[in-house]
């Protein structure tokens, strides 16, 4: 089982399905947390270390197919290795607040559920990767999938290997986000991420400044 947090600073994770705008709220609450004084480190997954960049174009730069369900899986797991080791770790340690785009749910929701290999088998490996290392908060953004990917492909153009997967798998990862927050609803935060823009931010920046009490913060 994975444990609970015990780091000096806060980790919140960012998660959901593409083009869910995980990367627009990032950036906002980072402000918001910057202007309270706060030392922020925006990073993501995978890609948020030096090798990680280099794990990133394997995953998502190859062709469906190309990669093994099994090797992705490790490949996302040495990506968060090293992640945690190199970038995440260190910064809470000093008392930074880490927002991180995806993290362990993202391995539980495209790898354990869509691909089918397992909820169990892809915690463990995630577990002994981060070496238990868990969030204090977790911000899922839920919007339907066939929305998301359209959002993605406007942003982006070119769809990476993820995204050219079936309206299936991503309704599948939808509802395992869903399905994880509904276990631990004091760790998650849901956020409607169709509704208007400064809605959504709005519901973000209450649920972040919560979990860290940023002193005198108003999200408002």
């Amino acid at each position: 089982m994975i444990t609970s947090p015990t780091h000096t600073g806060t980790f919140i994770v960012f998660e959901g399905g593409d083009g869910v705008g995980k990367s627009t709220q990032i950036t906002r609450s980072a402000d918001f947390l910057l202007k309270a004084g706060h030392e922020v480190v925006v990073t993501r997954e995978p890609g948020g270390s030096a090798l990680g960049t280099k794990i990133r174009e394997l995953l998502l730069g190859s062709e469906p197919g190309s990669v093994s369900d099994r090797t992705e899986a490790l490949l996302f797991a040495a990506d968060r290795a090293d992640h945690v080791a190199t970038v995440i770790r260190p910064a809470l340690a000093r008392g930074a607040i880490v927002l991180c785009d995806r993290y362990i749910d993202s391995s539980l929701a495209y790898q354990g559920v869509a691909r089918g290999l397992g909820v169990d088998q892809i915690a463990k490996l995630s577990e002994w990767a981060t070496d238990g290392l868990t969030p204090d908060l977790t911000i899922v953004l839920d919007l339907a999938p066939e929305v998301g990917l359209q959002r993605a492909a406007q942003v982006s153009g070119t769809p990476d290997r993820m995204e050219q997967e079936s309206l299936n798998f991503h309704i599948q990862v939808r509802q395992a986000f869903l399905d994880a927050a509904a276990v631990d609803p004091n760790r998650y935060e849901v956020v409607d991420a169709g509704a208007d823009l400064d809605e959504v931010t709005q519901s973000v920046l209450i649920a972040v400044d919560h979990v860290t009490r940023a002193p005198g913060g108003d999200p408002s």
